[in-house]
């Protein structure tokens, strides 16, 4: 797998004991980007094949109705999908957004959670792709196991500019 800097960081915090690790890589990662770190988007789970967040349902994501707010699931879907990628992209390129597609189907209910997938042959694509683009499947559920959002994320890399 490939071992850029991220990765390495992830891995680093793998030495820490296990009750630490989530909140290592949330403090990380909320550092570092800094609106994941305002609506406190937790890390519970990152590696190169699989990412899962989760975001509380709490008084600063939340909308006019009680419930997580529509940007508060678009970060969400944004970070999950957007850290797996980072995981794999090498350190002479650099990942960005390219297109986000979310369709807001349901009413959410309390806290929520992200799962994002690459398959073996997408971080394929990443890693011997000097310039591209990915499609990363992402799935964000509530509380009662509803999905009130259906997105999909277009990631794409470009190498770095001197």
């Amino acid at each position: 797998m490939a071992g850029n800097r991220l990765s390495r960081i992830v891995a680093n915090t793998q030495k820490a004991p296990p009750f630490m690790q989530s909140w290592l890589l949330t403090k990380v990662f909320g550092t570092a980007i800094k609106f994941a770190g305002t609506a406190k988007v937790e890390i519970n789970h990152l590696s190169h094949q699989e990412s899962r967040l989760t975001i509380k349902n709490r008084k600063r994501v939340q909308n006019h109705i009680g419930s997580v707010h529509a940007c508060a699931m678009a970060l969400l879907a944004e970070s999950a999908t957007g850290y797996i990628v980072g995981m794999n992209v090498p350190d002479d390129r650099v990942p960005v957004i390219k297109s986000m597609h979310i369709d807001y189907v349901k009413r959410a209910t309390g806290d929520l959670k992200a799962v994002a997938h690459l398959s073996d042959e997408q971080i394929q694509q990443i890693l011997t792709t000097e310039k591209g683009e990915v499609t990363v499947a992402v799935t964000i559920t509530d509380e009662k196991g509803v999905e009130p959002i259906k997105a999909e994320m277009i990631w794409a890399w470009t190498p770095k500019r001197r």
